[in-house]
């Protein structure tokens, strides 16, 4: 449950939340009596991965909750594939808004996040106010995608090796998780990352357990499909996209919107996967802007 935390503080602190067998570490600032935002991380990040959106979304009124999701940072590591399905990471978000005394809370993720969000807001439409989205496209999207587009097969060639037991594990966490902090560093514009960021990024990869928690999320993708009655997001939506993503193909933004009741795409011709950290202040004011609509 949540800790007391001063009603006005904007700086980060430490909550636990907890789903089943699960405890979920989260950073949370701002008002607690503001509209709650989640903000859902991605691969191979942890909370840290919004840290520069806190303080913006806090000052703007919002109660902002950003958790470690499972097999994340200090976030409980369940050994076992299974735990990482898509069902089990959206009833984790669902859990936090009800220990958080939320009907509805706003959400937005990115990369794997994204995923999570999206799937939210199709299972539990009821409970998302409104979802925002950073470089995933919506599942259907996805998975056309990757079954009839041959060069997003080839962008994705890494869900692929993660399927290997053992070996992902090791190649990312030799030489002091070299090949972590070089995947970000080459897929993102020059500068996005500094040293002091890589060095949150190892002591997070080196929790007890963090790697394989990490990797089995795609595992349990491959191996436990999600499947959805309704397609359709009904939760008013906003995509925002970095156009030089090395990973996921830009037409999947506006692929995504016929999935969609109420959306838009507002794409960074400049921007790569890493959109939050290249264009902070832009992407701050947008989910503020897009938060605020009644």
């Amino acid at each position: 449950m949540e800790k007391e935390i001063d009603n006005t503080s904007a700086a980060p602190q430490s909550l636990f939340f907890q789903n089943g067998h699960v405890r979920l570490h989260a950073v949370a600032a701002g008002r607690k009596d503001g509209p709650v935002v989640v903000l859902l991380h991605g691969f191979p990040e942890f909370w840290y991965g919004w840290h520069r959106q806190i303080a913006p979304l806090a000052a703007a009124g919002f109660r902002v909750i950003v958790p470690d999701q499972r097999g994340y940072n200090q976030s409980g590591k369940p050994r076992g594939v299974r735990w990482y399905a898509l069902v089990e990471l959206t009833s984790d978000v669902i859990a936090i808004a009800d220990q958080l005394g939320q009907r509805k809370i706003s959400l937005a993720g990115h990369d794997w996040g994204a995923a999570v969000a999206w799937s939210a807001a199709l299972t539990h439409p009821q409970r998302i106010a409104r979802l925002a989205i950073l470089n995933v496209p919506h599942p259907s999207v996805m998975r056309h995608f990757l079954m009839h587009n041959n060069k997003q097969l080839r962008r994705s060639w890494y869900m692929f090796f993660f399927q290997i037991p053992f070996l992902p594990e090791a190649l990312f966490s030799a030489n002091h998780f070299h090949m972590g902090t070089s995947t970000l560093e080459r897929s993102s514009r020059a500068g996005t990352f500094s040293s002091a960021d890589f060095a949150q990024y190892r002591a997070a990869w080196s929790e007890p357990g963090a790697l394989t928690a990490m990797i089995d999320w795609y595992r349990a993708a491959f191996r436990y499909r999600a499947h959805f009655a309704d397609r359709n997001v009904r939760v008013p939506t906003r995509i925002l996209w970095g156009e030089r993503d090395r990973f996921l193909a830009f037409e999947m933004a506006e692929a995504s919107l016929r999935y969609c009741a109420d959306a838009e795409v507002i794409s960074f011709p400049e921007a790569s996967h890493w959109l939050q950290h290249e264009q902070p202040a832009r992407v701050s004011e947008l989910l503020i802007e897009f938060f605020q609509r009644s």
